[in-house]
């Protein structure tokens, strides 16, 4: 019985720290011009213009459909420069739904 009432414990903690993305922190907009999901992968990657540059992200997370062209809101969530040559960056999109999902920078065009 303890065990039961431990993992209900749990998991209703679970639920709890869940919240809501705010869409007030995703104040960048990704204006997405090409998206492809590559056989034999569940990778997504997308073509999009943020302030002006070009990148190339890539999503595991495709679910084996293309993402729909146009414009996201998003919010850097990882930007890590540990030279000055090398840097990892993930953006979070905000979808209408309220889902997010998370792209890595793979190519930065000029």
């Amino acid at each position: 019985m303890h065990k039961l009432t431990l993992a209900i414990l749990l998991l209703l903690s679970t639920f709890a720290l869940a919240t809501d993305p705010n869409p007030a922190d995703y104040t960048i907009t990704v204006h997405v011009s090409a998206t492809r999901i590559f056989s034999g992968s569940l990778a997504q990657d997308l073509d999009v213009l943020i302030n002006g540059t070009k990148y190339e992200l890539s999503s595991e997370l495709s679910l084996n459909q293309l993402l729909a062209l146009g414009d996201y809101k998003a919010k850097l969530v990882k930007d890590e420069h540990r030279n000055a040559y090398d840097s990892y960056q993930v953006y979070e999109f905000l979808f209408p739904d309220g889902k997010t999902r998370k792209f890595s920078v793979v190519g930065k065009i000029e």
